[in-house]
């Protein structure tokens, strides 16, 4: 009995498959050609990621900084699947551009991405890579870029947003100040090594050299160490240094000036209160020791007794220093603290 019943029950199952509606065989046909798919496409996006890595890393084995193309920026930098952050300086270093900035700015690129290439840390969440501008015309007009140097940091994942692009006119672009913003877009975290710079010290060297042989030389005859004269120079070319931000370019690291790349005009004095070039600070300081010299002038005119029309003349020339060179400093300051609403002879 039990051995009929199992025929029976097969035949039954088989009526039920073959009543079973067409669509249903379609949908679940469809469905596992979707998964096929989406399985093949994941495998295809995982393999051309590991490709891409593997290709940066080689790359980096050479250079530490690779250049691109505009076919190798789209590839590696703006094409999907990426796992990793890109940090890209767009420059122009070709000596028909005349960009001075251009290589001030690379040497300090080359130096943070050795230092991020050779250090404990490294791995392949983080690459550096440039763009010239003779050679990727296309990528910057594809970023509307209009100006070099720039940085820029591609995430792994997402568009780039405003604080990506680091902001060069006001911080300069010291290595030490590249890191940071690294750290603070990509919790990357790279110590900066420079390499060893022994100038500074040869110069101190040889300067105390040279006090202590005048010193020797005049060691029966000391007296020029008691000249206030030569003290007060001293002291005034410190001043002068420290007040016209010679400090703040040693630690900031601002380029010299700032030359267009279209039209070639070149500023040496900038445009914000925020920040200034190397050149800028040589201006300050020249003017702030013309305002001075004006002044000793004056001060020499009044106090002296010698003759009234030599006091005269020396009296004018002081006034003329002190109102020129006071108008220009005026103007400067006008210029950079926009809104300022004061002026004096120059606007």
């Amino acid at each position: 009995m039990g051995a009929r019943a199992a025929p029976s029950r097969r035949r039954q199952a088989g009526r039920r498959l073959r009543y079973l509606p067409t669509g249903s065989f379609s949908f679940l046909l469809l469905l596992l050609l979707l998964c096929i798919q989406l399985g093949g496409g994941q495998k295809k996006k995982e393999n051309l990621l590991a490709e891409k890595v593997e290709q940066l890393m080689e790359w980096s084995s050479r250079r530490s900084i690779f250049r691109m193309n505009g076919d190798k920026f789209r590839k590696f930098v703006k094409a999907p699947p990426r796992n990793y952050s890109m940090i890209v300086m767009f420059t122009a270093l070709q000596p028909q551009r005349q960009c001075s900035v251009c290589r001030q700015a690379n040497e300090e690129y080359q130096i943070l991405a050795n230092s991020w290439r050779y250090s404990s840390a490294f791995c392949n969440k983080l690459f550096f890579g440039m763009v010239d501008y003779d050679e990727g015309t296309d990528v910057f007009q594809q970023l509307n870029m209009n100006s070099a140097p720039t940085f820029m940091h591609f995430p792994s994942k997402g568009r780039p947003k405003r604080a990506d692009t680091f902001d060069l006119q006001r911080i300069g672009f010291a290595a030490e100040q590249l890191a940071k913003w690294i750290a603070d877009r990509t919790d990357v975290h790279i110590r900066v090594f420079r390499p060893p710079n022994y100038s500074g010290t040869i110069a101190l060297a040889l300067l105390v050299s040279l006090v202590g042989g005048l010193l020797y030389l005049r060691r029966n005859n000391l007296e020029f160490i008691y000249n206030k004269t030569g003290w007060a120079m001293v002291s005034l070319c410190i001043v002068f240094a420290m007040t016209s931000g010679q400090m703040w370019n040693h630690i900031r690291g601002p380029p010299y000036a700032h030359k267009n790349p279209h039209n070639g005009q070149v500023s040496y004095i900038h445009g914000s209160s925020q920040a200034q070039f190397v050149a800028e600070s040589h201006i300050i300081l020249v003017l702030n020791a013309a305002i001075t010299m004006g002044m000793v002038l004056l001060n020499e005119a009044a106090t002296s007794k010698g003759d009234v029309g030599k006091r005269r003349i020396i009296c004018l020339v002081g006034l003329g220093l002190v109102v020129f060179f006071f108008s220009f400093l005026l103007s400067i300051f006008r210029s950079k603290y926009h809104g300022y609403p004061y002026s004096f002879l120059i606007k």
